[in-house]
């Protein structure tokens, strides 16, 4: 299936689920600029302020449930977000779980360049053909993001919903959408920043209204209603 297919809507369209993307609180490891990957490594006391303020930023949408990855800084992440909505129980999906770094977690970027240039070029420039030595393929984790998008909006058609992921796989996400460019790859995703992504049965990109961001700072949105993206993914431009 094409990009431009999948850009139109069904005529029996199930409802969007409203589905926020909120990145994990800060880590000692994003202060050193270092990969993390799978280190189950804790939110530090910055984390937790990042977790209250994306919580705050939340509190009028109307959350009805609160996903997250099994590592200890999006849990604990979620669980602040999900107390503040007063949504019970905490859903762990793995699909959300981060980009497996491999050999280059621990490192910074300059570490890794030096270890495997060609390899960490790829990685900088072009996603969707990179592998982290010993690692994960990006291509991979890019589909398991999407088909992780896809059961939470199956699961909750027309309700509000977070999902507490990580920098690298929200970018993945765009780069779904958009194709390998700089704009969808390299923008940066804050710590505790939250993107609104409308998950249904086709799939398209809408960008918010300025005057609507500035109503709900710090919250960007992008309208994705998927249910078959990913033939997408394969999409480079």
């Amino acid at each position: 299936m094409s990009a431009q297919g999948l850009l139109t809507q069904s005529d029996h369209a199930m409802p969007e689920c409203r589905l926020y993307l909120v990145r994990h609180g800060t880590t000692v490891m994003n202060v050193q600029n270092r990969y993390r990957g799978r280190r189950d490594i804790p939110l530090d006391a910055q984390g937790y302020q990042d977790a209250v303020d994306a919580a705050r930023r939340l509190s009028a949408v109307g959350l009805t449930a609160v996903y997250t990855g099994p590592l200890r800084r999006t849990i604990a992440t979620a669980q602040i977000i999900a107390d503040a909505a007063g949504v019970p129980d905490l859903r762990i999906l793995h699909g959300l779980n981060n980009l497996d770094y491999g050999m280059w977690e621990g490192m910074t970027a300059d570490e890794a360049a030096s270890c495997e240039p060609e390899a960490h070029a790829l990685y900088r420039t072009s996603p969707t053909e990179a592998v982290c030595p010993q690692g994960e393929r990006l291509i991979d984790a890019q589909r398991r993001m999407i088909t992780a998008l896809q059961l939470i909006g199956s699961r909750h058609p027309g309700e509000a919903v977070v999902a507490v992921t990580h920098a690298v796989m929200i970018r993945l996400t765009r780069v779904a959408l958009h194709g390998v460019a700089d704009e969808s790859w390299r923008l940066p995703v804050g710590r505790g920043s939250v993107t609104e992504f409308r998950v249904g049965d086709t799939i398209r990109l809408a960008e918010t209204p300025e005057e609507n961001v500035a109503a709900l700072p710090s919250v960007g949105r992008v309208a994705v209603l998927a249910q078959s993206g990913v033939p997408a993914l394969e999409t480079t431009t």
